[in-house]
């Protein structure tokens, strides 16, 4: 669909510059967005530039180095093309704050860690539109400073998906649940566990849900859109990138704005490998239950085997990617072999 509209507005004889150009920034960053999951779930595949369907359906697979350049070419073009305003009233379209994000997040997958505090930098400074909310209470909501980029409701006055979800109002829960480790690991005062996280019991057991969306109904004008980007993750990503370059002060720095904002002290970490530690702990409090965040850090740091084969039945060091269709593998011998362990 991407490619598509690439060609349709390479074609259009109606559109002028400006908005041939933003809509061709937009598109690039939805297509590196969709190949950045794509290539995180099941390592390489194809990066398809065009809707010739006689090219496509013999593509191979692309190295994940590759792809990822690919990403990132297809990234410093959207940025160059993409203002640093909203073209309308609301965060729901990508501007170049929403590119860098992207951008601070991949060069962090690749080890690029000059590159990731830079763009993550870009964000952060960025203080006339983004703010780290004051009260984690408000982060979710659709008006949040703290919001870079949301998916807004298909209908008006609905809410949002993972909302709907998420939530339950007894148990055992319908879908899922939050593993109770979660909440046992998070510290006393930490006003995440008190705003992010539901409980429901019925006398013998208790579980727990993703609260950080609050509206699963309809509430005439929508209260909540669902956050792809929000300012945390940056103050994060650059935390991250700066302990990989022994800047540990500014490491810290970054991981004690997300804690204070939670209500917690300063982090008693000190040493290169404490921090990269708090962070990844940090990260698991701070982004649960959005966008697979919590499964690429495990893969990332190399301790998803560690962490899930004691609790996932059947679980197998393979598992870290998903299997390729069956249907697009009997379309195109030359995605063949299949990964590993299917």
């Amino acid at each position: 669909m991407g490619n598509a509209a690439l060609e349709g507005l390479e074609d259009s004889n109606t559109l002028n510059t400006e908005v041939k150009s933003q809509l061709r920034g937009e598109v690039l960053f939805i297509r590196a967005l969709t190949y950045f999951y794509l290539v995180n779930l099941f390592g390489d595949v194809p990066f398809a530039t065009s809707t010739n369907y006689e090219e496509n359906r013999i593509l191979s697979r692309m190295p994940v180095s590759e792809v990822y350049e690919h990403i990132t070419m297809d990234l410093i073009e959207a940025k160059a093309l993409l203002g640093a305003n909203y073209i309308s009233g609301e965060r729901t379209r990508a501007n170049s704050s929403a590119v860098s994000a992207l951008l601070s997040r991949i060069y962090l997958n690749t080890d690029q860690w000059n590159a990731a505090e830079m763009e993550a930098s870009t964000v952060i400074n960025n203080t006339s539109l983004y703010n780290l909310e004051p009260e984690v209470a408000n982060e979710f909501l659709k008006e949040s400073t703290s919001a870079i980029l949301q998916f807004k409701p298909k209908t008006e006055g609905g809410n949002t998906e993972e909302a709907i979800t998420f939530i339950f109002e007894s148990g055992p829960p319908p879908l899922v649940s939050l593993d109770p480790q979660l909440i046992e690991e998070m510290e006393v005062g930490d006003k995440r566990q008190e705003f992010w996280i539901g409980e429901v019991t019925d006398g013998n057991a208790t579980w727990y849900y993703p609260n950080k969306y609050k509206y699963n109904t309809n509430t005439g004008a929508s209260m909540e859109y669902s956050i792809v980007f929000r300012l945390a993750e940056q103050y994060l990503i650059r935390a991250e990138a700066r302990a990989r370059l022994n800047n540990l002060l500014g490491a810290l720095e970054d991981i004690n704005a997300i804690r204070n904002r939670a209500g917690l002290i300063n982090t008693i970490a000190t040493t290169q490998n404490e921090i990269l530690e708090a962070i990844l702990q940090e990260r698991y409090h701070e982004l649960f239950s959005e966008f697979g965040h919590r499964w690429f850090d495990l893969r990332r740091f190399g301790l998803a085997n560690e962490i899930l084969a004691p609790i996932k039945p059947g679980w197998k060091p393979t598992d870290v990617l998903l299997p390729l269709p069956e249907n697009e593998l009997l379309m195109n011998p030359n995605l063949t072999p299949q990964n590993p362990g299917y």
